[in-house]
C-alpha cells in the first residue's frame, strides 16, 4: 500500500443554536427532499417530456414531499428494526423512536415513499405510476446527499482494504477501509441520476412504468455492486454464501424493475399498434 488518505475531521454537528443542533445528516435529508421538490417541479412545468400523460400539477407537488417525507421516515426506521436490528429492538422497545441514535434502511425508506406516493395518487387523481415515474427520476438527489452524510458521520464505512485511496475510520479500528459511502453517493446518486434524466429526455415519461422500472434495476444494481466494498453491518455480518442484507433486498427491487420496464415498453408498443391499425 502507497498511501493510506486520512479521514477529513468533519464535525457532523453544522451548526449549533443553543440547545439545538442542526446535523449534516439531518441536513441531507431536508436538502435531499427539497432539492427533488424543485426538480420534480421543474419537470411537471415541461409538457413536451409527458406527451398525453397526465401528470400532477405543479401546486400539488407539496402535498406529494409532505407525503414521501413521513413515508421515508418511517418506512425507514421500520425497515431498520425488522431488517437490520429486531432482536435489539425487540428487547429495547423504547429504542424503536430514538431516530437520533441512527439506523435507517434505505428500502424501508422506499416502501414507505411508496406508500405515500399511493396515496396522494388517489387524492389527485393521477395514475400512480405517473407519480411514481415522477419521484424515481429525483430520488437520486436524496441518495447521493445521504451517502455523502454517511460519510461525515462517519457511519457504513467499507472492508478493510490496501488500495491507495483507502482510509481510517473513526470508530472502524486501526485498519484502512474502502470509503464505500463515496462509491454509493457515485454509483446509486450521480451515475443513476445521470442515466435516469437521459431516458426523461428521451421520453420516457410517456411511458408510465419506464423510469421507475430503470430506477429500480439501477439502484439494485449499484447497490450489490457496492455491498462487495461495505462493511456488513455487525449484528448481521454475512448471511450465507457472502451476501449481505443489502444485496438480498435489492433483488426484488431488480425483479420489479425488469417487469416495469417491460410491461412500459409492451403497453407502448401496443399504442403504436393500435394508432397503425387506426390509420
Amino acid at each position: 500500500m502507497l498511501l493510506v488518505i486520512p479521514f477529513p475531521a468533519i464535525d457532523p454537528v453544522l451548526v449549533e443554536l443553543g440547545p439545538i443542533a442542526i446535523r449534516w445528516y439531518a441536513l441531507a435529508y431536508i436538502a435531499g427532499l427539497v432539492g427533488g421538490w424543485a426538480l420534480a417541479r421543474a419537470l411537471t412545468l415541461r409538457p413536451r417530456l409527458w406527451g398525453a400523460i397526465r401528470r400532477p400539477d405543479p401546486a400539488s407537488l407539496d402535498d406529494l414531499l409532505v407525503h414521501v417525507a413521513f413515508g421515508v421516515i418511517l418506512g425507514g426506521r421500520i425497515g431498520y428494526v425488522l431488517f437490520y436490528n429486531f432482536d435489539f429492538f425487540l428487547a429495547n422497545p423504547a429504542h424503536v423512536l430514538a431516530v437520533w441514535e441512527g439506523g435507517m434502511s434505505f428500502h424501508g425508506g422506499l416502501a414507505g415513499a411508496a406508500l405515500g406516493m399511493w396515496l396522494f395518487a388517489r387524492k389527485s387523481a393521477v395514475p400512480v405510476l405517473t407519480v411514481a415515474d415522477l419521484c424515481a427520476a429525483v430520488v437520486p438527489i436524496g441518495i447521493f446527499l445521504g451517502r455523502l452524510a454517511n460519510f461525515i458521520k462517519p457511519e457504513l464505512w467499507g472492508r478493510p482494504s490496501d488500495v491507495d485511496w483507502a482510509m481510517v475510520f473513526p470508530g472502524a479500528g486501526p485498519d484502512p477501509r474502502h470509503p464505500s459511502q463515496l462509491y454509493e453517493a457515485g454509483l446509486e446518486g450521480l451515475v443513476l441520476f445521470v442515466v435516469l434524466m437521459l431516458a426523461v429526455r428521451a421520453g420516457a415519461l410517456r411511458q408510465p412504468g419506464l423510469v421507475t422500472g430503470l430506477f429500480g434495476i439501477g439502484y439494485g444494481l449499484a447497490r450489490i455492486a457496492c455491498e462487495f466494498f461495505r462493511e456488513p453491518d455487525p449484528q448481521l455480518g454475512f448471511l450465507f454464501g457472502g451476501a449481505t442484507m443489502g444485496m438480498l433486498l435489492s433483488l426484488p427491487l431488480i425483479a420489479a424493475g425488469f417487469w416495469l420496464v417491460a410491461r412500459a415498453r409492451w403497453n407502448a408498443a401496443q399504442d403504436i399498434a393500435m394508432k397503425e391499425g387506426d390509420a
